[in-house]
């Protein structure tokens, strides 16, 4: 009766919040990273497209996306 708020729970109570956060921080910079890459691929595939660079010069810079991701 006297007890409430002590024990077990107590100890452990900050556990859950920064749980929560870790997870909201690792989903926020993953979503953000690969947001990132799929725009400079996005780029690349448009150059390549419009005939501004060769296809050599596209696989080279798609495999180093590829690599950084």
């Amino acid at each position: 009766m006297y007890g409430f708020g002590h024990g077990w729970g107590m100890g452990f109570g900050w556990l859950v919040p920064l749980l929560i956060i870790g997870i909201l921080f690792y989903l926020f910079q993953d979503k953000t990273k690969n947001k990132s890459r799929s725009e400079a691929q996005d780029i690349l595939d448009k150059r390549y497209a419009s005939g501004g660079i060769s296809k050599e010069e596209y696989e080279e810079k798609s495999k180093l996306l590829r690599e950084n991701a």
